[in-house]
């Protein structure tokens, strides 16, 4: 077991790949349609707007080849100008009043929209805010991108253009098909015995389009997850290291032709699509034009008429060819909505008790009572739809990490922990942040059980150094600044003293407000680890827990952080991760943890003197310094 929350072991089956996907889908797609029509609530005015301007400007569409139909026979046909005249005027006056309706449309549909995307977005990013360190240890960054992204966007589009569609759609067959028969009972019965050839091309295409962008989108988010681990410093520095130039290329030119490929099969499909909609409507115009030109021969029929009709019969395929078109976009709609509900759904596993007290601020004693612990199987933390790599596991995950830890730490007291690699130690710290929940045995903070306080107020008392603290791509004020907004420049410069930075802040062209790149790069390893150390300083939290915080100073800088810890540290609880055991000699008690135990207990000296792992571990660091 890693000491950051990742098993070494193999795990259990995902839960997502023991499902029937059709099954799943058919399911899901109900409850889906069902959660869709519950988050336009918010905009029931604006929907309701948009909706009656839709029906007007169908309504009004369908008058212009009406008005066509009245220029050609009772105008022109007659040689009457006045009424060209008017008539001209009336299309131009409905074509500035469609015109005004387009706008107001697009208004409200981007209100509608944009809402969408900001309220999915918002709730995905505070949802995923909320899931343990454990989901994060699995879930790949560019997966969960594509879905705050693409995914988002697409779920969007489901109410700008598909309702649009269908409901405008709608409302112009009806219209149309009523005008036409009213003109002319024939054209229009043979115009709707066409209409099956519509149908029936849209069903096959819509499962198909419905399959290739499932893939489309994995295969997207596969390709931008490579792009964000490579671009990132950490990945461009280990490539570069590592000298794979050209695998890097091949694997990602693998992905950017997968997503080619997919790419030009669904740009085909929705090729077949239109073209078999195309001929569909062409023949139907060619049958009116046919019988239409010789009823008009035969003076059984007026000119404007067959206009009117040919007019009509192009505003009515139209709206069917969307209308058959709906499929697939409803199908990719729906696609966008369950990858975006499929992480929503996904429920955290450290959450506030409902009756969840708050922990008072300031110092607090940290105690361990028979504290066993499991790391959570994927299944509790994890989508597999977020692992491009998850797969079945041969073995059953379940290994116990922590065996019956107890231990309390006073405020004022330094407790340090110790031990070979993967004991368990990061993982004793990570249940007093409650990143993770105990199995069984207790955690408390301040004598109060970390479960039943919220987890805000237990993160306000806590202060955390990790060994590879992480700097935001942004000034050292506004890192300084994460953890106390309200601190103000002195607050700042007087935590950086103590932290044994400030000489090389001042130093800097732009100061405090030196950009300290991704990850904060730009620094150097004990430059960061110093700049994380005055961040905790400025917190000023009543627990503190160091994950062998000095690791990356050298000698001289380490001794005077010591001595800026150790004034610090007072009045406050202190547990602290070492390796380097040089650095808590003066701990009033060190834990040395093996095998997820508590092997022995004591100070610096007691430990020498009893001998066992802790003793090794002194000899196997300062045996050459002895020889010597």
């Amino acid at each position: 077991m890693s000491m950051h929350g990742m098993p070494t072991g193999p795990m259990a089956t995902l839960r997502s790949y023991s499902r029937d996907p059709s099954v799943a889908k058919r399911k899901v797609s109900r409850e889906t349609v069902r959660r869709i029509v519950a988050y336009a609530r918010p905009w029931r005015r604006q929907v309701s707007a948009f909706l009656a301007l839709l029906v007007v400007s169908s309504l009004l569409t369908v008058a212009q080849p009406l008005l066509f139909k009245r220029i050609v026979d009772e105008g022109i046909s007659t040689g009457d100008r006045a009424v060209v005249t008017q008539t001209a005027l009336l299309i131009g006056a409905l074509a500035v009043v469609l015109a005004a309706i387009g706008l107001a449309s697009r208004y409200l549909s981007a209100q509608i929209g944009e809402g969408l995307i900001y309220r999915l977005r918002t709730e995905v990013y505070d949802h995923v805010q909320e899931q343990p360190i454990a989901f994060f240890t699995r879930a790949q960054t560019g997966a969960l991108v594509s879905r705050l992204n693409g995914d988002v966007i697409g779920a969007q589009q489901a109410f700008t253009s598909t309702l649009s569609g269908v409901v405008g759609n709608l409302i112009s067959v009806v219209v149309v098909l009523v005008a036409m028969f009213l003109l002319s009972p024939i054209i229009t019965i043979i115009a709707v015995v066409l209409v099956p050839l519509f149908l029936l091309p849209a069903r096959w295409i819509g499962r198909r389009l419905q399959e290739l962008t499932r893939r489309q989108m994995v295969l997207n988010a596969e390709l931008g997850n490579q792009m964000t681990e490579r671009f990132g410093v950490a990945g461009a520095l280990l490539v570069k290291l590592f000298g794979r130039p050209a695998d890097e290329h091949a694997s990602f030119a693998r992905k950017a032709g997968n997503v080619r490929d997919i790419g030009i099969e669904i740009a085909m499909a929705n090729r077949y699509f239109v073209t078999a909609m195309t001929l569909v409507a062409a023949a139907a115009t060619a049958i009116a034009y046919g019988l239409g030109g010789n009823l008009v021969i035969s003076q059984t029929m007026s000119l404007g008429t067959l206009l009117a009709l040919v007019g009509l019969l192009a505003q009515l395929y139209g709206p069917l060819t969307a209308l058959s078109n709906v499929r697939v976009d409803v199908m990719t709609a729906l696609v966008s909505f369950e990858r975006v509900f499929e992480v929503l759904d996904l429920q955290p596993l450290i959450t506030d008790a409902p009756d969840a007290q708050e922990l008072p601020p300031g110092p607090a004693a940290v105690q361990f009572d028979e504290v066993r612990f499991t790391y959570p199987t994927p299944q509790e933390v994890s989508l597999a739809s977020l692992e491009s790599v998850a797969r079945a596991d041969a073995e059953a995950a379940g290994a116990q990490v922590l065996n019956g830890i107890s231990f309390t730490a006073e405020p004022g007291q330094l407790v340090a922990l110790v031990g070979p690699s993967g004991a368990g130690k990061s993982t004793i710290t990570a249940l007093v942040s409650r990143l993770y929940d105990t199995s069984s045995g207790t955690v408390r903070v301040g004598g109060r059980d970390v479960r039943d306080v919220t987890q805000e107020s237990l993160r306000s008392v806590l202060g955390v150094v990790s060994q590879d603290a992480h700097m935001f791509h942004d000034t050292i004020r506004a890192n300084l600044a994460y953890a106390d907004p309200n601190a103000d420049e002195q607050r700042m410069r007087e935590a950086l003293a103590d932290a044994q930075i400030l000489a090389l802040i001042d130093a800097l062209p732009n100061g405090l407000d030196t950009v300290v790149g991704e990850r904060g790069y730009r620094l150097s390893g004990g430059e960061k680890q110093r700049l994380a150390l005055a961040r905790l300083l400025l917190k000023g939290p009543g627990v503190m827990v160091l994950d062998e915080a000095t690791a990356h100073l050298d000698s001289e800088s380490e001794a005077a952080v010591q001595t800026a810890l150790a004034k610090a540290l007072q009045g406050r609880t202190a547990l602290v991760i070492a390796h380097r055991l040089s650095t808590i000699r003066a701990a009033d008690q060190i834990l040395v943890i093996d095998g997820g135990q508590v092997v022995q207990r004591g100070t610096h000296a007691q430990l020498l003197e009893q001998g066992g792992l802790y003793a090794d571990l002194y000899r196997t660091q300062f045996a050459p310094h002895l020889v010597g």
